[in-house]
């Protein structure tokens, strides 16, 4: 790595092991986000299996991918962070849980290969940025009662991703 030259780095898999022996100060910074990325990660998909096994239980009842995505608008309105519900079969429930930008499309991309992580580090005018995106299987029969299509699906296979967009500090 040539010392002020790399703006973006896509990392798939683990973590990095290519960092210097005596980390800097904005290694770490971008080691705490990656925690946070896994603390927030977890945090989400919990609320959403809870929400699945206990409240839904016809198609009558309130999604609990529409709850996720509430609760990310209000999560992104009070300036914490981005994340967004997003399809990785090319089918999305909705048009708008399409990825949309670079990143998005090619995390998709690995995660239909299998990967259950994948980021980059992007540096702007604003701030730099950690992107992550981690991969949504079908964890429980309930999921496929709003998307039967996802039926056939082998056990483990992404069908979605959290795409989280978080400031580095």
């Amino acid at each position: 790595m040539v010392k002020g030259v790399v703006v973006s780095l896509v990392l798939v898999g683990a973590a990095p092991r290519f960092l210097p022996a005596e980390p800097k100060e904005e290694d770490a910074a971008v080691e705490r986000t990656r925690r946070t990325v896994r603390m927030l990660d977890d945090v989400y998909k919990a609320a959403v299996v809870l929400i699945t096994d206990k409240y839904v239980h016809d198609e009558d009842d309130f999604p609990a991918g529409s709850a996720a995505i509430a609760l990310f608008d209000a999560v992104r309105k009070k300036g914490w962070h981005d994340v967004r519900l997003l399809d990785v079969t090319g089918e999305p429930y909705d048009a708008k849980n399409r990825p949309r930008d670079e990143f998005e499309k090619k995390a998709a991309e690995q995660l239909r290969k299998g990967r259950d992580y994948v980021e980059s580090i992007e540096s702007t005018p604003d701030g730099r940025f950690l992107r992550a995106a981690t991969a949504i299987p079908v964890v429980m029969p309930k999921c496929t009662m709003c998307h039967p299509h996802y039926k056939d699906v082998p056990a483990g296979r992404a069908v979605g991703m959290l795409s989280y967009r978080l400031r580095i500090e």
